[in-house]
């Protein structure tokens, strides 16, 4: 059976314990964190830092959803997807647990990112599901 990496708390403990945080990820033209799988072990910690490389991307899709609408929603969505062995994401999905944003546009563009995204290859050559609560405001 395959353990499911909750990348939440986890990851806290983690980060105090990252010699590099910045190892593995370079900054884009925008400013941006863009993450090179190739050169990052298979870890929780990796794996959150990829996540966040992309989260402007996960951003431009919330203010998308955004825009024109009278008022400003904020919360949470809960993302789901499987790391392939060869660090593809396959079946990203959002989930109902978790999500107080119910909106099927919002969810598509998330799926759509998080379908892109490519992680380092599981040393144990097996797929890796993940849950990943994806916390969205809108920036002032």
């Amino acid at each position: 059976m395959n353990a499911l990496i909750s990348c939440g708390v986890f990851f806290v403990a983690l980060i105090a314990f990252a010699d590099d945080p910045d190892a593995g990820l370079n900054r884009s033209a925008d400013g941006g964190v863009r993450s090179e799988s190739s050169n990052l072990p298979f870890t929780p910690y990796s794996i959150k830092r990829i996540l966040a490389s992309h989260h402007q991307d996960i951003q431009n899709c919330y203010e998308e959803t955004l825009a024109g609408r009278q008022k400003v929603i904020e919360g949470t969505l809960t993302a789901a997807f499987s790391i392939q062995p060869d660090g593809t994401v396959k079946r990203a999905r959002v989930l109902k647990k978790g999500t107080t944003l119910r909106d099927a546009k919002l969810h598509d563009c998330v799926v759509s990112v998080l379908s892109g995204i490519n992680f380092p290859k599981p040393p144990d050559h097996r797929e890796h599901p993940i849950e990943y609560p994806l916390n969205l405001k809108a920036i002032r």
